[in-house]
């Protein structure tokens, strides 16, 4: 018999999000990051604990639970990665020395 806690969680997938899902799971056109948290949700829909799940696939428990919280608020949207600031960093700006705040030492 296991020890320690169980989970509260249980979580239903639809037909659909199972099947696209375990379509994620066999791709091997979209992120690594995607698939593995797809893979995280359905071991997590088929009864596996949040610990269990997260070492499979190789994540943490912290990161497992923000996932799974974006999941259960999203759906499959909330598995993608958020859009990133695309900031350029001009050229002249890399250092952000300014040429008269140099010190020069013989």
């Amino acid at each position: 018999m296991p020890r320690g806690r169980t989970t509260a969680l249980t979580m239903r997938l639809t037909p659909a999000q199972r099947q696209t899902l375990l379509a994620w799971e066999r791709s091997t056109t979209i992120s690594a990051g995607l698939a593995r948290r797809g893979r995280m949700i359905l071991l997590l829909a088929d009864g596996m604990t949040i610990t269990d799940a997260a070492a499979a696939v190789g994540l943490s428990r912290r990161h497992s639970y923000k996932w799974i919280r974006r999941f259960l608020e999203q759906g499959l949207e909330g598995l993608h990665d958020k859009p990133r600031s695309h900031r350029r960093i001009e050229p002249g700006q890399a250092g952000m020395t300014d040429h008269n705040d140099v010190d020069l030492v013989f």
